[in-house]
């Protein structure tokens, strides 16, 4: 039986071989990113309009592209993630392009261990609680290190879209958390779905009700909560794109939700 150490440990050995195809990959764009473009959606944008001078958590934030696009938007940024190699590219790309930036290398759940101080904004998106197995526990982190009157804000694809096999051709996995975690044997990744990665992996189903709950026993103040018809990415198979930027699966089209973002706020004593 594999304890919790070892599946983080397999995870971030996973992720630290990510690193080199993504920063090659056409999803990722390295290219335009460092010409000025910036990796942010517009749903994230609108959601956190005012950045200036203020101090910004970024969590899970893989090679640093979303961090570095919200200091390029005055905020003071830290990221943190599990991976050594992605935080090696994330330190290489802020001095290249001389965008201040703070870097910590912790499993999230840890952090407290590992991080010092508190921020007036904490983030994070796309691909963040399926691969924690505790969201109470993530919750408190979040709530620790958030400033009295801060906003939490992230964005992530719907419980709905990791019930499907990794083909998508039927609904394998529970909507719900299960005592188990979920152990695939993943070939590629999603930004180079040909690269040649092979990997064991270990996440969570975490329904929405799990996700908001946990935050809310926390202590903070929900404030906005929106479901979205469609993908900001296309990395699912047969998605079709039905916009610049926005993709869908073919069959199902706009008829279930894709994405999800939560606005909370931590109370004023």
């Amino acid at each position: 039986m594999v304890n919790e150490k070892e599946m983080f440990s397999a995870n971030k050995k996973g992720w630290d071989e990510r690193v080199e195809t993504h920063l090659a990959s056409e999803l990722y764009n390295m290219e335009a990113f460092r010409a000025g473009k910036s990796s942010l959606k517009k749903e994230e944008l609108e959601a956190l309009r005012d950045v200036q001078d203020k101090s910004l958590l970024h969590l899970q934030c893989h090679f640093g592209q979303d961090t570095l696009s919200w200091a390029r938007k005055g905020a003071v940024v830290t990221g943190v993630d599990i991976s050594s190699e992605a935080l090696k590219a994330a330190r290489e790309i802020s001095s290249d392009l001389d965008i201040p930036a703070t870097f910590v290398e912790s499993n999230i759940l840890d952090l407290k261990e590992n991080l010092e101080g508190r921020f007036d904004i904490i983030f994070t998106s796309y691909g963040t609680v399926g691969w924690l197995n505790d969201l109470n526990k993530w919750a408190d982190v979040i709530q620790h290190f958030l400033k009295p009157g801060g906003t939490f804000y992230m964005i992530d694809f719907h419980p709905f879209v990791w019930m499907w096999d990794n083909q998508r051709t039927k609904i394998e996995y529970d909507y719900f958390k299960t005592e188990e975690p979920i152990i695939t044997h993943e070939k590629g990744t999603y930004a180079d779905h040909d690269a040649e990665l092979e990997r064991t992996e270990y996440s969570w189903n975490h329904g929405m009700s799990e996700i908001i709950s946990a935050l809310l026993k926390a202590g903070l103040e929900l404030v906005e909560f929106k479901e979205y018809p469609f993908s900001n990415y296309n990395v699912f198979p047969n998605m079709k794109a039905i916009g610049e930027g926005r993709w869908v699966f073919e069959e199902l089209e706009e008829k279930v939700p894709y994405m999800y973002s939560l606005k909370l706020e931590k109370r004023v004593k």
